[in-house]
């Protein structure tokens, strides 16, 4: 870990106090209030992966594992919005270098934000792209300089075939917020704070050079940072599933602490078998599903930094090693909240936050529980089909 790496968790580390005491303001609020963003930035953690030739920290991944981890335990949602925007320079990385050295011009801090299912329509007109389309899940919208939906490439009236034998072309479309819509879309269970709304244009030009392969796409910016975007994109999500879950155990026991009573006994819920099972089953699960990530994100940073391409078998098991996490730690979650007993159902409880924070979680395509079917092919020869 280098000096501005360990200097960024430390001061992350000293903020999560101040971030939790604010989770009910970031939930009824539906996104980061601006003083705390405007923290977050000064602190570092939006530029965390930019090059340092433009002003960034350009840290090691497994720092960054463990950055996005301590602000999920913190704010689930927080956690999100950090992991969404500090990975903006992997996304840009995908334009050329001139334009990538433009957009950084102003500062280090630049934050992208959008949809990468394609859910719209982009007609080739010259250097440049006519773009329809409506997009969900647009985490930190309301806060980023730029916004982007993936679409299909239409042409002739009908989709392009891309490279992949039938299947369309899909190109990013980037757009500046003033020039779309934020369609407020964003009211849900969980992770309320991310400000996920849906995202819009309707007959936008679109230079070609503001548009970028999110799925097939190269780095055009050198450096261990942006050789594995997709897989660094789906660890993080398993850290912020990790922080939510190691939150849910130390709610259950600082309850402990309080003694409080089981109803109908006499007893402590501390003093009863089954809450102590339940805890060290917890408990455990959290210490596997750390170990296994930072295994899995060693790995992969190692392969980064080694300039080797991290082979297809290899991805189709650490795929299924973050599905496995973030279900795990679903899992650990339901218990803590079903061992919490009657306080746990109160919105003064974090249980029941942590409970709507990680369901919404496991709904992501990232570790949707096909990914395991796709280590279990793996294993057994094929890995026709496995494409991230």
């Amino acid at each position: 870990m280098g000096t501005d790496a360990a200097r960024l968790l430390d001061s992350v580390l000293e903020m999560t106090p101040q971030i939790s005491a604010r989770s009910a303001e970031i939930e009824s609020g539906r996104r980061l209030p601006l003083d705390l963003l405007k923290r977050l930035k000064s602190a570092g953690c939006f530029r965390m992966f930019t090059p340092a030739s433009h002003g960034g920290l350009e840290i090691d991944f497994l720092t960054s594992m463990e950055i996005i981890e301590a602000l999920a335990n913190a704010d689930g949602s927080t956690g999100w919005v950090v992991m969404i925007g500090c990975e903006t320079p992997m996304l840009l990385a995908l334009m050329s270098p001139k334009r990538f050295k433009e957009l950084y011009v102003s500062g280090p801090d630049v934050i992208i934000a959008g949809g990468f299912a394609p859910r719209g329509q982009a007609v080739r007109d010259g250097n440049r792209y006519i773009v329809n389309g409506q997009w969900a899940f647009a985490s930190g919208c309301q806060h980023a300089e730029w916004l982007f939906g993936n679409c299909v490439v239409v042409e002739d009236g009908k989709p392009k075939m891309g490279s992949a034998p039938g299947v369309p072309e899909t190109r990013a479309m980037m757009f500046a917020p003033n020039r779309g819509r934020v369609i407020d879309t964003w009211s849900v269970s969980g992770l309320r704070g991310t400000g996920s709304h849906d995202i819009a244009v309707e007959n936008l030009a679109i230079a070609a050079e503001d548009t970028f392969d999110i799925f097939g796409g190269k780095s055009t910016i050198a450096g261990p940072c942006f050789a594995e975007p997709l897989l660094y994109a789906a660890l993080h999500i398993g850290a912020v599933g990790l922080g939510i879950a190691a939150r849910a155990v130390d709610e259950m026991l600082k309850l402990a602490a309080t003694n409080k009573q089981r109803l109908y006994t006499q007893s402590t819920i501390a003093n009863s078998q089954l809450f102590q099972y339940r805890m060290g089953h917890a408990e455990t699960s959290v210490r596997a599903m750390r170990s296994l990530l930072r295994s899995e994100a060693g790995s992969v940073w190692a392969s980064a930094c080694a300039q080797r391409a991290v082979p297809p078998s290899e991805r189709a098991r650490i795929m299924g090693s973050i599905t496995w996490s973030a279900h795990t730690a679903a899992s650990v979650v339901d218990a803590c909240y079903t061992a919490g007993g009657g306080t746990s159902p109160y919105e003064s409880s974090p249980l029941q936050r942590c409970l709507r924070d990680i369901h919404t979680l496991t709904q992501h395509a990232a570790v949707a529980e096909t990914w395991l079917s796709s280590a279990g092919a793996s294993l057994l020869g094929n890995t026709s089909g496995f494409g991230i």
